[in-house]
């Protein structure tokens, strides 16, 4: 009996977001029945789709290949940071913001610590993890919350982008300025090792990286907003306050809950598609848990530096305000 209660209490803290997502599910289908109609299988299917294709790239070490091409040409600090920055604002663009932090932080904190500047990783995966979050907002595939929008609303890859690219200009002249500050001290990269491929069981690999648990996390979420949306109070309550103000729901409701389930419950209660888009993705920025990428690129700096813990969220924090205040400033003026 205590191996089981200890074994939950450890799968409950890995898998936190599943486990509560899963809770929240169970108890709504007391209050509502639930229904398979519920469940987007589209986004589903187009989720599992990107993650096997990410593994399929991770295994061959493509972006680990090219990334120290791109390392080998570099001679200085602030050269090295701002790399591994807009490398995970490119990559995001078509990998997703998850997936982005999950490669490059690893490697980003490997580098450093290689040209011996562990002082400049917390400034680096704060700025890796602001930027995987801008770069995720060019194509709709970039991030969990945008296909979500993607599949419910069926607006055109070219309208999409133009619904944020304001934003994203603004956030990528953010991240230069802040860049321009960071130290531009002389580097000698050591010679990097060959990368190691091996065939073997190379497809178990690929099918055993993809995180299932990814995927259970949105139906279980599926299910409770569907719930929701048939229990007459919340959806009185969400409708009339919602409705026309779409926008700062979708800021704040993330900053709470993180702009997945924001996604999922404003796209819900109204049709005013483009508003939550710029909504959860501006809310994607502030808290840590705003979005679930932030709490990517944390997990991975604490497991390596637990020290580091209390001075990131700092760090993090602040930046992640200033440039959330930015972008609200920004939609006011362009409304």
């Amino acid at each position: 009996m205590v191996k089981l209660i200890d074994g939950t209490f450890k799968f409950f803290k890995r898998e936190v977001v599943f486990s509560i997502s899963l809770i929240l599910a169970i108890i709504s289908c007391f209050f509502a029945k639930p229904s398979i109609s519920h469940i987007n299988l589209d986004t589903i299917i187009l989720l599992f789709v990107i993650m096997l294709i990410v593994e399929i790239l991770k295994n061959l070490a493509v972006f680990e290949i090219l990334v120290r091409k791109l390392l080998a040409k570099i001679s200085t600090t602030r050269g090295l940071v701002m790399v591994l920055v807009f490398t995970c604002l490119f990559s995001s663009i078509f990998i997703t913001n998850d997936v982005s932090l999950i490669i490059f932080v690893p490697f980003s904190i490997l580098a450093l610590i290689k040209v011996e500047r562990v002082d400049l990783i917390i400034l680096t995966v704060s700025l890796q993890t602001i930027a995987a979050n801008v770069g995720c907002m060019v194509l709709p595939i970039g991030a969990p919350h945008n296909i979500v929008m993607l599949t419910v609303s069926n607006i055109p890859f070219g309208s999409f982008f133009m619904l944020l690219l304001p934003y994203v200009m603004v956030s990528i002249i953010f991240l230069v300025v802040i860049l321009f500050f960071a130290p531009a001290d002389e580097i000698h990269l050591p010679e990097m090792k060959k990368v190691d491929f091996t065939r073997e069981k190379f497809f178990r690999r690929v099918f055993l990286g993809v995180d299932y648990f990814l995927l259970l996390t949105f139906i279980a979420l599926f299910i409770l907003i569907g719930n929701l949306e048939h229990i007459p109070f919340f959806n009185s309550l969400f409708t009339k306050s919602i409705v026309g103000n779409e926008v700062i729901w979708g800021v704040i409701s993330s900053q709470v809950i993180s702009n997945v389930p924001a996604a999922m419950l404003l796209s819900g209660f109204s049709t005013n598609y483009e508003a939550i888009i710029v909504g959860i993705n501006i809310g994607g920025f502030g808290t840590l848990i705003a979005s679930m990428a932030n709490l990517i690129s944390f997990k991975i700096l604490v497991r390596e530096f637990d020290s580091f813990k209390l001075r990131y969220l700092g760090v993090f924090t602040a930046l992640n305000v200033v440039l959330l205040i930015v972008l609200l400033a920004t939609y006011v003026l362009i409304n």
